[in-house]
């Protein structure tokens, strides 16, 4: 099993009134996007699909599904739409394939959000905590669902602002709903591009979540800032 070592385990975060978690790949997951999941579900239902394939069929079923879906659509519903969106534009599949495969996503997804749920009840004493996520418009639905958004402060989706991290925007948007300060939150995610990047950005503080990175990981911008492997980790910054 990995070592679940912090990087910079003196970077203490003090000081902090709130946290920002990015979604997919952070909080129903321990660091793996969502393209990399669905990827390794398709693959493991058999299906002869090069990465470069893949990758292109992920992002043109992403991009349709943003500002689509109804806003209170669930997370079965929302990966239901997007594996069905993949397999047309693999042209393979058929009905079985991306039924399977989101089946599976929404399971390892529950198991994920049921563990961020109970962490996130542990730091609400103490910290405003909020959610801004590149997603479709539905993710208040969703994190209702997980048992999370009774715990938020907010819940900031791209299609709603009408921008997408690294943007400042969203990032300030989300800050104005906490009605905190850069300067006293802290941001947990899991893309170098989209999460550090832009809470370094606005002046955040930033957190990476590893996951199974066969790397030794990095945050990147900011050799100072800690990266964890699993989201329970957090805990032992605060």
């Amino acid at each position: 099993m990995r070592s679940t070592r912090i990087q910079n385990p003196g970077s203490k975060i003090e000081n902090a009134n709130a946290l920002l978690f990015d979604f997919g790949g952070t909080l129903d997951a321990e660091g793996v996007p969502w393209k990399e999941r669905f990827f390794r579900l398709w693959k493991g239902e058999g299906e002869d699909v090069s990465r470069e394939e893949f990758d292109r069929a992920f992002y043109a079923a992403d991009d349709a599904l943003v500002g689509a879906l109804p806003a209170t659509l669930p997370l079965a519903g929302t990966a239901a739409r997007l594996a069905r969106g993949i397999a047309e534009g693999l042209r393979t599949g058929g009905e079985v394939v991306p039924a399977r495969v989101a089946e599976r996503f929404c399971r390892d997804a529950r198991e994920s959000l049921s563990r961020s749920a109970e962490l996130l009840e542990r730091l609400k004493p103490r910290y405003r905590l909020g959610v801004v996520s590149n997603f479709y418009g539905n993710l208040a639905a969703v994190c209702r669902e997980a048992g999370i958004g009774v715990l938020l402060s907010a819940a900031v989706d791209s299609a709603d602002v009408g921008c997408s991290k690294p943007d400042a925007a969203i990032f300030r948007a989300a800050l104005d709903e906490l009605g905190t300060e850069a300067s006293e939150t802290v941001f947990v995610g899991d893309s170098l591009e989209r999460d550090m990047a832009g809470a370094r950005g606005v002046g955040m503080r930033h957190v990476l979540l590893a996951g199974d990175s066969r790397e030794e990981p990095h945050c990147g911008c900011c050799p100072e800032d800690p990266v964890i492997r699993r989201l329970a980790d957090l805990e032992k910054l605060l």
